[in-house]
């Protein structure tokens, strides 16, 4: 559910402050705020903001298409690196098991004891 009408747009007093006293002097300075929450207003258009993410300060210029959206929506605070793949996941699991065929260390098969043959007989009798 959205904000009231009546209450108009929030944005933190002292953010909006700082843009009216750059705008009456026609300063174009990047502001650094920790306020995610305040809702870009008209007055906002054509500065840079350094909008917190909780690591560091993402610098976002506004633009008319901002207006009406949260400051927090433009400063991504996760980072999405793709999920894994079913390749990877084995290459893992091989690479990561000692003892398991094909990872380093593990002991070569002897000349004769790998091919299928059976226990007892060289191969199958009829």
């Amino acid at each position: 559910m959205g904000r009231s009408l009546k209450k108009g747009p929030f944005v933190d007093t002292h953010l909006l402050e700082k843009i009216e006293v750059m705008n009456r002097g026609a300063e174009k300075k990047v502001i650094k705020t920790w306020s995610r929450r305040s809702t870009v207003i008209p007055e906002m258009v054509g500065h840079t903001l350094a909008v917190h993410n909780g690591k560091k300060f993402i610098p976002v210029y506004v633009t008319e298409n901002m207006v009406g959206h949260k400051l927090g929506e433009f400063a991504p605070t996760r980072i999405f690196k793709g999920h894994t793949t079913r390749v990877a996941e084995k290459a893992a699991a091989v690479g990561g098991a000692p003892g398991a065929p094909g990872a380093p260390g593990a002991a070569a098969p002897a000349a004769g004891a790998g091919g299928g043959a059976r226990p007892g007989g060289a191969g199958k009798e009829s």
